[in-house]
């Protein structure tokens, strides 16, 4: 019995870091289905969102969820302002060439953030940092549980802005079909800014979800974006419902290794499953084939 106790412990758990993974990728395949390109800023920014959420409570004193409201917003606009005003005329309409941008800002983003707080890891003190809720034998973390359910009225909210938005339909028509949407007359433009820009403010989230129970130095991001690029490749490039899918079962996934190959061996699970759907299913589970 308490092996199995202990089995289900570490599927709760799974589920829920899961919840937060899923949040990480949804901005990343949110870009990948507009822009049709890989942001290897992703991780960087993530990790600027998470010290952000740092200096708000160690300066200023704000609560991570309370930041949620104010840093959001923030990174929606720095997402917005760096794509229309940075990547995009830096790329001249060559998709190779905003990869490279975008690589080139992970770095500077990086190395600032190097230069500002050195290599030190950090982490903030909450009063609830360390409570668990109790459900039966299961002892369950409460800021993991509030970062799953919160994971879901984002993924619920930003469902609800692209199926029933006039800014959401303008976003699907641009990723079907960029030509048609300008002639129409939508602002192509813009709506790939829009979209940088909700990838920045699913960031800001994630790092508000995350900073009560998880450690931040300026490298912390690309081993986040390593599992969301997993989550991305085995929902489907593009599907928001395939990130969600996909960031569960990863998280479920990289707990159980952890529970059975021991801790430093968690994330091998989540590669071989990286390897086994390029293989297998390189469309992932709802990606379509183009």
């Amino acid at each position: 019995m308490l092996k199995f106790d202990i089995f289900l412990s570490a599927l709760a758990n799974g589920l829920m870091t899961g919840a937060v993974y899923a949040l990480i990728a949804l901005g990343l395949t949110l870009v990948y289905g507009v822009l049709h390109i890989i942001n290897f800023a992703h991780g960087a920014t993530l990790t600027a969102a998470m010290f952000a959420v740092f200096v708000a409570h160690s300066v200023f004193k704000i609560d991570p969820y309370l930041a949620i409201v104010m840093l959001t917003p923030l990174f929606f606009g720095l997402g917005y302002a760096v794509q229309r005003f940075v990547i995009n005329p830096a790329s001249h309409g060559n998709d190779s060439n905003i990869l490279l941008v975008t690589l080139g800002l992970s770095i500077i983003i990086e190395n600032a953030l190097l230069a500002g707080f050195r290599s030190d890891t950090r982490s903030i003190d909450v009063p609830y940092g360390f409570s668990v809720i109790e459900i039966g034998n299961l002892f369950l973390s409460t800021p993991k549980v509030v970062a799953f359910f919160a994971s879901f009225v984002v993924a619920g909210l930003l469902w609800l802005l692209l199926a029933r938005t006039d800014t959401g339909k303008a976003i699907r028509a641009v990723a079907r079909e960029k030509t048609g949407a300008a002639l129409s007359g939508i602002n192509v433009d813009h709506i790939y800014a829009v979209t940088f820009g909700l990838g920045a403010a699913c960031l800001a989230i994630a790092a508000c979800l995350l900073m009560p129970t998880f450690l931040v130095n300026p490298r912390i991001g690309n081993a986040f974006v390593l599992v969301a690029f997993t989550i991305v490749v085995l929902g489907g490039m593009g599907s928001i419902a395939g990130a969600l899918v996909g960031g569960l079962i990863i998280g479920v996934v990289e707990s159980l290794s952890g529970l059975y190959f021991g801790e430093s061996l968690g994330q091998i699970g989540i590669f071989l499953i990286f390897i086994l759907v390029l293989l297998f299913r390189p469309t992932g589970l709802f990606g379509a084939k183009a």
